[in-house]
């Protein structure tokens, strides 16, 4: 009976440092567990991402669902604020939010100013089109101006990728100096605060083309619209979070865990995004 005992008492103090381990916090974790909310940027108009219903104010999508499972395993409230392109990195360095799940594409250049977790999804860049413009391939887009998101990297993704189909000719092209603002060599681009503006532009004639990921098209096709015969520049999308901060590991050991036990695949097939 005795050694009963003793093993049920080491096995409950095995059970308190566990649980005393899972609530030791770094410090910056803590303070939002303490302040009970966490604070999120998300997208409103990307179908299966970050979608906000115009109605009742609910978000939902891929990155909610990700960003609502964070929370929980904290045991917090989330706040959701609506982010472009263009705030999504300055509210992470103004403080004003504590993470990002916007479509934020990890780039090396990116990954110098924030942090990012492993990604928990792969898109493309594409492009939309009137049908009424005739374009239809890359070629097409030649002599044309394109509607892109300021701050994205849209504009470099397509005319690197018009570079490697020879259809503008920069040999001399330097990625690092690429400005979308100055580029006029074989396509020019025109840049918008934010998606609806591009599609406005598109409809009104100011631009030709609007190209973006084609997770944030999806939201903007319609049946006077269709996509140009073009898939390129992988996106791989992450939650961005201040660089160095306490709370960039500590989301990136729950996003590798779920990709590797199949939680963010779920999720996809629950966005229909698989």
């Amino acid at each position: 009976m005795k050694k009963i005992v003793v093993s049920l008492m080491l096995a409950l103090c095995l059970l308190l440092s566990a649980v005393a381990l899972a609530d030791d916090l770094p410090a910056g974790v803590q303070a939002i567990k303490d302040r009970g909310v966490l604070r999120v940027g998300s997208k409103v108009d990307v179908i299966g991402f970050g979608l906000q219903d115009t109605l009742t104010g609910e978000y939902s999508g891929l990155e909610v669902d990700i960003a609502r499972k964070l929370a929980e395993v904290l045991g917090v409230d989330v706040e959701f604020t609506p982010v472009t392109a263009a705030t999504r990195g300055q509210l992470i360095d103004s403080g004003d939010l504590d993470m990002v799940l916007a479509t934020f594409t990890i780039t090396e250049e990116r990954k110098e100013q924030w942090d990012f977790s492993s990604a928990y999804y792969t898109d493309y860049v594409s492009l939309l089109v009137e049908k009424t413009s005739g374009i239809g391939t890359l070629a097409d887009l030649v002599g044309k101006t394109v509607g892109v998101s300021s701050g994205s990297t849209t504009a470099r993704a397509l005319t690197e990728a018009m570079i490697a189909e020879g259809l503008i000719s920069a040999p001399d092209y330097d990625r690092s100096l690429f400005d979308a603002a100055t580029w006029t060599n074989g396509v020019s681009f025109r840049q918008y605060p934010d998606y609806p503006s591009i599609s406005t532009a598109l409809s009104g004639g100011e631009v030709d083309a609007f190209a973006m990921d084609m997770s944030t098209l999806a939201f903007y096709m319609s049946d006077s619209r269709a996509y140009v015969d073009a898939k390129f520049a992988p996106q791989d999308y992450g939650v961005c979070t201040k660089k160095g901060s306490d709370l960039s590991a500590w989301v990136e050991g729950y996003i590798s865990t779920w990709l590797a036990d199949g939680t963010i695949d779920a999720l996809q097939v629950a966005n229909n995004l698989k």
